[in-house]
């Protein structure tokens, strides 16, 4: 691929993150679409050589499939500037690889079959199919991305299955948990949120300039052109076939799949957010790194960069995978060409996303547990167990349990000798008042540890 001088790159994305985006730049750059484009024509040329009742368009022999397959497995960049060159004239994107294509052909034992490209479709048979082949090898590389992330996280989870951590409802402390246990409930989401995102098989059509076969049929009337078009849909490109379209795929599968990506990212910036959190607390530490600098006048800070970065990404990926998601399946009667150039910025949202996943993982690799700052909070919260002891008062059936734990506790520090003090005040079965005199906020934590091995099974 052609490279330009990141320092004058428009978009960060072909700037300061190109080299992060490597797997990605094939994919949805312009040369990206024309491949796919190429693949198309040719598939569908393959699959007009194959039926019945097309007798003008012969069968082709095994070197000439060979030849056409080459054509479209080895499409290169010099060929892609050949169609752009073609462009320049044409001032259309897509009779440029129709011409491209008979370019190559020309010469050739399958030149009478030129005629046969892009027959009786509308650019847009192409365009639509071309669009889904990018965003299901693009959502590979995603997908690739997001496991290797999510995977971390369950592995960090369940290393801190026990770590005690004093939970913080609306910012304030709460009934204790583990910082392993709320690190799995991003896993579970995580997971979640991808079998969503699996479960998406995106629609296409080749059924011509107003959905109808028109053309198709005025042709080779007494043609199957729906099953012939879905063999080329679903059985060589693996997608799922719509035959209710107007000039266009109607787009509803492609926001399906951003609403989806949409809320992974919103998974992973909540947590995103957590993280920072944990470390603003002291939860988390961060390695250093040799020559990294943390603030330019104060040199002691060891900055959540990588967290928030990936944060502001994610807000920028989803800003664009959202109005497309919103934008794309409206369209004026038949056609408008309102989508083109939406549809152009799918990478833009890919890009944005993929910088932020590698983000977050980065960070995840430099976080160190502070278990002294976890004990200390805790050990400065002993009135959470404010809620085991009323709450055993109730089952007791003692008179206002909630009532008198709040006089106790509400807006004031308490201390273990406090609660131990309250305890023994209580006339309450010895077994009872025994369980409750051994409780401390870092053992009072439930099933917390146990639901980290769920979250390892959970896929």
């Amino acid at each position: 691929m052609d490279s330009i001088d990141t320092l004058i790159a428009l978009s960060p994305l072909d700037g300061r993150y190109a080299p992060k985006l490597e797997a990605l730049r094939p994919i949805f750059s312009e040369f990206g679409l024309i491949q796919r484009r190429v693949a198309v024509e040719v598939a569908w040329l393959q699959a007009l050589c194959d039926a019945p009742g097309i007798p003008e368009a012969r069968a082709l022999t095994s070197d000439e499939r060979a030849q056409l397959d080459v054509l479209a497995e080895n499409f290169s960049l010099e060929d892609a500037r050949r169609v752009k060159a073609i462009e320049a004239v044409t001032n259309h994107d897509v009779k440029a690889v129709e011409y491209f294509i008979k370019e190559r052909l020309a010469d050739t034992s399958l030149a009478p079959l030129g005629e046969f490209v892009h027959f009786a479709c509308t650019s847009e048979d192409i365009n639509n199919l071309a669009h889904a082949l990018m965003l299901r090898d693009g959502l590979r590389v995603l997908r690739n991305v997001q496991e290797q992330l999510t995977d971390t996280l369950a592995r960090l989870a369940n290393d801190l299955r026990d770590a005690a951590m004093l939970a913080r409802t609306h910012g304030q402390p709460a009934s204790p948990t583990t910082l392993g246990k709320e690190l799995a409930v991003f896993v579970h989401r995580l997971r979640r949120q991808a079998a969503q995102l699996d479960a998406v098989v995106l629609p296409a059509k080749l059924n011509g300039a107003v959905g109808n076969f028109n053309a198709h049929l005025a042709a080779y009337p007494d043609v199957d052109w729906e099953a012939l078009a879905r063999s080329v849909i679903e059985g060589h490109f693996g997608l799922r076939q719509n035959v209710l379209t107007t000039q266009i795929e109607s787009h509803d599968g492609i926001a399906e799949l951003f609403d989806a990506l949409a809320r992974w990212n919103t998974v992973l910036l909540d947590l995103d957010r957590d993280i920072w959190t944990y470390i603003s607390l002291g939860y988390f530490g961060q390695k250093t790194v040799k020559g990294e600098v943390g603030s330019s006048t104060m040199p002691h800070k060891v900055n959540p960069i990588d967290f928030e970065n990936s944060e502001g990404n994610l807000g920028l990926a989803n800003a664009v995978l959202e109005h497309m998601a919103r934008k794309l399946p409206v369209s004026r009667l038949q056609r408008d060409l309102t989508d083109s150039t939406v549809l152009r910025n799918m990478g833009v949202g890919f890009g944005y996303s993929l910088t932020a996943y590698q983000a977050t993982l980065k960070g995840l690799g430099k976080l160190t547990l502070n278990s002294a700052r976890l004990a200390e909070d805790l050990d400065d919260a002993w009135e959470v167990l404010a809620e085991p002891i009323q709450t055993v008062m109730r089952k007791l059936g003692k008179p206002n349990p909630y009532e008198q734990l709040k006089e106790l506790t509400r807006g004031k520090r308490m201390t273990a000798e406090l609660m131990r003090q309250f305890i023994e005040s209580l006339d309450i079965p010895d077994a009872d008042k025994q369980r409750l005199l051994a409780l401390t906020p870092a053992a009072y934590t439930g099933i917390a540890s146990a639901l980290c091995a769920k979250a390892q099974s959970v896929k």
